[in-house]
């Protein structure tokens, strides 16, 4: 399984998530029954798909150890295989929180330190 997976989401609801002590998800989770959640390799594609020039945006490392068996890989965009999260997301799994900023293009930066 890669380590570790990562969440898009806004700052502010990372900040109200830590108040309940998880991440109960954002709309599209809720529509869909699950958290979305990304492999490193799929973070750049579904920045640009979902979250295309939005700001206040926090990229969540997330270990998927710390899932359990609410975790499962589904097949989603392209036939690739998408981490899916059927459970709120505890945020003691979270194993760092930082911000994305744009470029003078409207592009998302990926944090330093951060490869496919």
């Amino acid at each position: 399984m890669p380590k570790p997976l990562y969440k898009i989401l806004a700052d502010a609801a990372y900040e109200a998530a830590k108040s309940e002590g998880c991440f109960l998800g954002t709309s599209d989770d809720l529509r869909d029954g699950f958290i979305h959640l990304s492999a490193r390799h799929q973070v750049e594609t579904t920045l640009a798909k979902h979250y295309a020039g939005q700001e206040d945006l926090l990229l969540l490392a997330v270990d998927p150890d710390r899932l359990g068996p609410a975790l499962k890989w589904e097949e989603s965009r392209g036939g690739d295989l998408f981490p899916h999260l059927y459970a709120p997301l505890p945020l003691d799994s979270v194993l760092s929180a930082k911000p994305l900023r744009l470029d003078d293009d409207n592009t998302h930066i990926l944090p330093d330190g951060f490869t496919e």
